[in-house]
């Protein structure tokens, strides 16, 4: 669905789309299963090596309905600051389009250990051995980028 932006005066590059991907701390995670059906639910992620990474439980909707039809759109709004003297709101966001897939092994637990940096660096080795407890009870997705636009009004 690749469209040119309309807002070309928003469009943010390469290194600001990152910033936002590193530092926003949830996004909409938007898919459709095999009967059109649409559903969207909001998820912290973490951005690493280029891929956007969810974890969720064992079993749900969500990992039924990736299951069904693995592509997907993640909507990411970052820093906002509404302007009600403007009647406008200042905002970043960044759109990622791509295909969802389920890692396991060495991938997986890099990417609980995102979580753990992004989240809770404080409590990093607390964070460490609550993977080894209960990772097994954990699914982790990896969004693999095919199209990611961002936009920012600051």
């Amino acid at each position: 669905m690749a469209r040119e932006m309309r807002r070309k005066d928003r469009q943010l590059e390469n290194g600001d789309i990152e910033t936002v991907l590193h530092k926003a701390t949830y996004g909409v995670l938007s898919m459709v299963d095999e009967k059109s059906q649409a559903y969207a639910v909001p998820l912290s992620f973490v951005y690493l090596g280029g891929s956007l990474y969810f974890h969720c439980a064992t079993e749900g909707l969500k990992l039924d309905v990736v299951r069904q039809n693995p592509h997907v759109a993640f909507c990411i709004v970052g820093d906002t600051q509404v302007l009600p003297e403007q009647f406008a709101t200042n905002y970043e966001s960044v759109i990622v389009l791509g295909k969802a897939v389920e890692v396991k092994a060495e991938e997986k637990e890099a990417a609980l250990e995102g979580f753990i940096e992004k989240y809770s660096s404080v409590f990093r080795e607390k964070g460490l051995a609550y993977i080894q407890k209960a990772g097994h009870a954990t699914t982790v997705l990896k969004l693999c980028i095919e199209q990611c636009t961002g936009k920012a009004r600051r």
